[in-house]
């Protein structure tokens, strides 16, 4: 990147009586990759915010992240008993698909950025991987774990998002991040021995959240390089109707569920669509688009802490000894992997 601003004719007048050259001053400075407006990825380069307050834009899509998916795990507990995991997650993808859409067809109408040819697949993959099997994997597990249990099991999700961040983008594996890696999946055994000893169902339920994780990572680092040609909205709207389709078979089980269901189960669905899916997925990626993908997997460790809180507030509800005690282990693992190696 440095060696750009010397490329191209030689200037004579930069020549050194030695026989080297000086690079001119007037040679441009390296400019940051990331878009710093979501809308508009093509003028970001002449739009960028000063770091500061890019920074604040991404300190606050975090929190809006973090607190709306913690949200999501309640919500989807509350709602669980009227709708089967099929048919909640194509309602929550169809809600999205329409509130979101309603923002980014507009932008599509004024200025078409649509990816082409080999640009379709990485969407594609994060479409069918987080948006439909994510899920559809977290609600069934939900009908299995109470809400604080199976958030603490999701967020195995950094772990997974540093190593192959370690294998694919080449960042190594620093001594900590082995550790911690150790240490967070020691917490994972520990939630999964205490519920293995009440009945296999709830075995199923762990099973299923480490395999909502592993998606959701894999979609992370499938997800980054999509974010450098499009904005967050437009990046997620295309995730979510892939999603949506995948999950077209359940569409007769949604409209039974939705006919049976009371009304308090079917405001559930629609906060599901918006906050947690059409919202948060957007700040997720906008955020992703300004911070590195392991930094900001690690900060979705907040959730179940928010998630236990606010499961406890509304359900009433909280993890047995061993879910707290295997969480806190979970914690303690990403903390060591967040040390530097001197």
């Amino acid at each position: 990147m440095a060696t750009t601003a010397q490329t191209g004719s030689p200037q004579p007048d930069s020549a050194r009586p030695d026989g080297t050259h000086e690079v001119p001053p007037h040679a441009p400075a390296s400019q940051p990759a990331h878009p710093a407006d979501p809308a508009n990825p093509a003028n970001s380069a002449k739009q960028l915010l000063p770091p500061g307050q890019i920074s604040r834009l991404g300190i606050a899509a975090v929190v809006v992240t973090v607190v709306l998916w913690a949200s999501a795990f309640v919500g989807i507990r509350a709602v669980g008993p009227s709708f089967s995991p099929g048919s909640l997650t194509l309602g929550r993808l169809a809600i999205a698909a329409v509130v979101l859409g309603l923002v980014v067809l507009p932008q599509l109408l004024k200025n078409p950025n649509l990816p082409r040819g080999r640009e379709w697949w990485p969407i594609l993959a994060y479409g069918v991987m987080w948006f439909g099997g994510y899920n559809l994997a977290l609600n069934a597990a939900e009908h299995l774990l109470d809400a604080g249990t199976a958030a603490l099991l999701i967020n195995v999700n950094p772990i997974l998002v540093a190593i192959m961040a370690g294998v694919i983008l080449k960042e190594g594996f620093p001594r900590w991040l082995i550790i911690g890696s150790l240490v967070a999946f020691g917490g994972v055994a520990v939630i999964a021995l205490g519920s293995g000893q009440r009945s296999t169902a709830d075995v199923a339920g762990v099973l299923l959240c480490l395999l909502a994780a592993a998606l959701a990572a894999v979609s992370v680092i499938v997800q980054k390089p999509v974010l450098r040609k499009l904005p967050a909205a437009q990046a997620t709207w295309f995730g979510i109707l892939v999603g949506a389709v995948c999950c077209l078979p359940f569409s007769g089980q949604l409209i039974a569920e939705l006919q049976a269901a009371p009304l308090p189960a079917t405001l559930g669905l629609v906060y599901l669509g918006i906050f947690p899916t059409a919202i948060a997925f957007t700040t997720w990626a906008y955020a992703l688009s300004l911070i590195d993908a392991g930094r900001l997997a690690a900060t979705t460790y907040l959730v179940p802490g928010t998630t236990i809180l606010i499961s406890w507030l509304v359900l009433g509800e909280i993890p047995t000894v061993w879910g707290l005690v295997g969480g806190v282990i979970c914690l303690v693992g990403v903390g060591l992997t967040r040390r530097r190696s001197r």
